[in-house]
């Protein structure tokens, strides 16, 4: 699976950096992200997912270098362990830290980050210089959209950053890096 052009990584950095949530493909699904330090978009994207804010969002990455200021106490060695175990492609719920926002937390003390493997995210990632919220396109109550189409019709018009679904057939898994308990299967 090849990665987006550039022509359409800027449009999509463009967009999150003025603020708008944007729709890519992930491993599994569509998904929904913005700016994990822009207030403003991560309300935007929790009003067009009927998502409470206490709930708490995940962060994708390309790698943990564009994520690590939002945790801490990963150097620990059974995190360490489970981060090299399990990334790229599980969600890793991680100690939080205190730049980690209470819109991205909601009511947990912990960050949950996944490594992508997916061409698409890694290389958005990569050009945003940085980690987005990442959370799956649907509206809640919703089966996760799995095509163009089905992301259109929950949405309407949004920034889309061209590219095909991974071959997973479900959101990713999410593990306690502290503990390894199976969070979501």
């Amino acid at each position: 699976m090849k990665g987006p052009s550039q022509r359409s990584l800027r449009r999509a950095v463009a967009a999150l950096r003025r603020g708008a949530v944007i729709a890519y493909p992930t491993e599994g699904v569509w998904g929904l992200g913005c700016d994990p330090r822009n207030r403003r978009a991560v309300k935007r994207l929790l009003a067009l997912k009927g998502r409470p804010q206490k709930k708490g969002l995940l962060l994708v990455a390309g790698q943990f270098s564009q994520a690590e200021a939002y945790v801490t106490a990963w150097k620990e060695a059974e995190i360490q362990e489970r981060m090299a175990t399990l990334w790229p492609g599980t969600t890793l719920v991680l100690p939080g830290s205190r730049r980690a926002p209470i819109w991205l937390r909601g009511r947990h003390p912990d960050v949950a980050v996944r490594v992508s493997r997916h061409p698409g995210v890694v290389a958005l990632c990569r050009a945003f210089h940085g980690a987005i919220i990442s959370t799956s396109a649907n509206p809640a109550g919703k089966m996760p959209a799995r095509s163009r189409h089905q992301l259109h019709r929950y949405f309407g018009r949004l920034v889309v950053l061209p590219g095909q679904l991974g071959g997973a057939r479900q959101p990713s898994r999410i593990v306690d890096a502290r503990s390894g308990r199976v969070l979501r299967s």
